[in-house]
């Protein structure tokens, strides 16, 4: 008897999905809760669990075909190795391959079970890892992971790969010339070397989540009358306040004290200032808020979520720093749900984590603006008359010019350059 396995509800109005990945194949033992399949949405990966413990059957979808929510997309069939333990193997199999890792080459397709023996039997991995092992074709089974319970990261797999490709024999000199002084034609324009060079193009498809992000940036772009503002902020005083109590913060609140928590208290005391920043426009009606829930923007390894901080402007330091980590966690890990990314009212993006030092940030709709943070460098500045080196950041406050008044947008940064260099303010709500 077969169970058929449906599309899971995915969130308040997505209907459809993706089909990203079959992550069994059939006549694989299952157990019951196991994920088979992957499936993207607009904004996550949701893994699709089987119901009951058997064995893999048929296959109603191909990777990248779009199913509807309460779709059936596979059987499960009764029985099979994933209810009862194994059967033990005879002394006389194949030992297990001696090399730290997959001798696959990396892009060949390599098949990863959860029922393997040895090392790496009870593999469980994110839909993250599970996608980095395929792409670079290692065996997550002679793979040590580090991450809790020793779970495979992604760090764990990307390092198996650079040592799979440094353990690889060098590929063999090109034969001589048939005859000796012989040389081949050489095209007008184009260097000798070039025609030994062998070139390659790759098309790939686009994920669901890619399309999207495509979508509404230039949704934002065709809609918003976007403008960008920018100022600077000397970083020297939050730095030393971090710095003079991260220790005893984090023996509390068991929680590294970021800059993040500052951006974030900053920017809600301005929107207190300026309410339009803050709001957004609906039809012909301007929808302002009395709570600030901030969208922090976080890179996911199928490209980048914006995850909502709910009113943070109720929030203390060490409930947005523990907010935030738990976000950066889940996102890497690709569990992150709808829910985490529905709403929000304002958006901050550090760009200064990957080095950017200035940037012009999309607007994320329906919202009005955007905060793009930068990395921190020491500039020359003048203080008091004598040139001396701060650590200095750029900030830059893109936003929607339909509703955000330019002398708006300009006190919101200086609001914020106030607080950010004098941190006491945030702390006497000035």
């Amino acid at each position: 008897m077969a169970t058929d396995v449906t599309v899971p509800t995915l969130g308040e109005s997505i209907t459809e999905a993706t089909l990203g990945q079959w992550l069994k194949k059939p006549g694989d033992a299952v157990k019951a809760d196991e994920p088979i399949a992957s499936l993207e949405t607009d904004k996550v990966a949701v893994e699709v669990p089987s119901p009951v413990a058997g064995t893999m059957g048929e296959q109603l979808v191909r990777e990248g075909d779009t199913v509807a929510v309460g779709a059936v997309i596979a059987r499960i069939e009764a029985g099979g190795a994933a209810a009862s333990a194994p059967a033990a193997q005879p002394q006389a199999a194949a030992p297990p391959p001696s090399t730290p890792v997959n001798p696959h080459g990396p892009g060949e397709n390599v098949e990863i079970r959860d029922d393997e023996e040895g090392e790496g039997s009870n593999l469980t991995l994110s839909p993250s890892v599970r996608r980095l092992v395929l792409e670079l074709g290692v065996d997550p089974s002679r793979i040590r992971g580090t991450g809790k319970d020793g779970r495979l990261t992604k760090d764990d797999v990307l390092a198996a790969a650079r040592d799979q490709k440094a353990a690889a024999p060098p590929p063999p000199p090109p034969s001589a010339p048939a005859q000796a002084g012989a040389q081949a034609p050489r095209q007008e324009g184009v260097p000798a070397s070039a025609g030994t060079q062998e070139r390659r193009e790759e098309r790939v498809r686009m994920t669901r989540l890619r399309q999207t992000v495509a979508r509404r940036l230039k949704e934002a772009q065709n809609t918003a009358a976007m403008l960008t503002t920018f100022n600077d902020v000397d970083m020297t005083a939050v730095m030393e306040a971090r710095n003079r109590y991260k220790d005893l913060f984090e023996k509390k609140h068991q929680i590294r004290l970021g800059f993040m928590s500052f951006f974030v208290k900053a920017a809600v005391l301005a929107a207190k200032d300026v309410p339009s920043v803050n709001a957004y426009i609906e039809g012909d009606e301007i929808v302002y808020h009395d709570y600030v829930d901030v969208s922090v923007a976080v890179s996911a390894p199928n490209g980048l979520v914006v995850p909502v901080i709910r009113n943070a402007d109720k929030l203390s330091f060490a409930e947005i720093e523990k907010t935030i980590a738990d976000f950066g966690k889940r996102a890497k890990a690709g569990t992150l749900s709808m829910a985490d990314m529905q709403g929000g009212t304002f958006t901050i993006s550090n760009g200064g984590v990957f080095g950017s030092l200035i940037s012009t940030p999309i607007i994320n709709p329906p919202q009005s603006a955007v905060l793009g943070m930068h990395r921190i460098e020491e500039r020359p500045v003048v203080r008091d008359g004598q040139i001396v080196a701060r650590p200095m950041m750029y900030l830059a406050l893109s936003y929607d010019h339909r509703l955000v008044d330019g002398r708006e947008a300009v006190t919101f940064l200086v609001r914020m350059k106030e607080a950010i260099e004098d941190p006491t303010r945030l702390l006497i709500d000035l």
